[in-house]
């Protein structure tokens, strides 16, 4: 329920959006799996496993969750097959096989495998928050989660959904906080963090568990390392490591949020309805502090 990774997109002020027309729109595009000579289908999922609903509002947070679902062929396999298939056709027509028809046998034993594979799914998350204009991807990688926005603007002919892009760069701020020995507002420093040199080969200095305000921090910075992932801790309510990119991965959300969630909920939907409230509300809530810190959006 509760997110472990982050990347965010922005969209303008009144979008539009309407929670039913998007509804009616992701039914065009709900999932199927994979059929016939197919490698992989995508689509969206019900948003949670006690409603068929593609989206699952709650106090306009709109949750979906899109499936991906992939064939499982191994190259071994089907090399194996075409090696088999080979030596047959050369014991018993006592001719060597050239490549051109290796070729053509290869596409018959995947063809012919294929309806047989077995399969994988994958399910990405992502929190529409209407007050804050922002969309949450439970992701952290950049390709999985604009994919999904990809999926999304597909399916509802249009989506103005942007990267963010700040005034000051997230390095320039995270390299400040650490030279400071603090970070600013409600965020305070962690104790992991990822310097980079510059150069070709730029050396990378991890560090885990530490004091971040420690000599040694110190002197890769005064030496002209940047740092590319701090360990930060919002209000006290939510841990995290920030990356150059504005992803966030290893969110901890700290007992006093489950708890307030768990005291809301008597049953699984109300469980499931407060625990999206209050994940999207500080996850937003966080975001727009980050941006600030950061001199705000680039006007585009």
């Amino acid at each position: 329920m509760w997110f472990k990774q982050a990347s965010f997109f922005v969209l303008p002020q009144d979008t539009g959006l309407n929670l039913d027309d998007i509804q009616m729109k992701l039914e065009e595009s709900r999932f199927k799996p994979c059929q016939g000579l197919d490698w992989k289908s995508e689509g969206f999922e019900r948003a949670m496993p006690f409603r068929e609903d593609l989206v699952f509002n709650a106090q306009d947070s709109w949750r979906l969750s899109l499936r991906q679902e992939d064939k499982v062929l191994p190259a071994s396999v089907i090399r194996e097959i075409l090696d088999e298939k080979v030596a047959e056709i050369q014991a018993t027509d006592g001719r060597n096989v050239g490549r051109k028809e290796k070729m053509e046998l290869k596409e018959q034993i995947t063809d012919d495998l294929l309806s047989r594979a077995f399969t994988r799914s994958r399910y990405s998350e992502a929190v529409i928050d209407v007050p804050g204009n922002l969309i949450i991807v439970n992701q952290s990688n950049s390709n999985k989660s604009e994919n999904f926005i990809s999926q999304l603007r597909q399916a509802l002919g249009g989506l103005p959904a942007t990267l963010p892009r700040t005034v000051q760069a997230p390095t320039t701020l995270m390299t400040t906080w650490l030279e400071q020995g603090e970070a600013a507002g409600n965020f305070e420093l962690d104790s992991d963090c990822e310097l980079m040199g510059v150069g070709d080969a730029a050396p990378i200095i991890k560090a885990s568990k530490s004091d971040l305000t420690s000599e040694e921090v110190k002197q890769h910075l005064e030496h002209g390392k940047i740092c590319t992932q701090l360990g930060l801790v919002w209000n006290e309510q939510i841990r995290f490591i920030l990356n150059d990119d504005l992803s966030f991965k290893r969110i901890q959300y700290l007992d006093m949020l489950q708890e307030e969630a768990a005291n809301q909920g008597d049953d699984m939907e109300t469980l499931f309805s407060a625990s999206q409230i209050i994940m999207t509300q500080n996850l937003s809530l966080l975001i727009h502090e980050l941006i600030e810190h950061l001199q705000g959006l680039q006007v585009q």
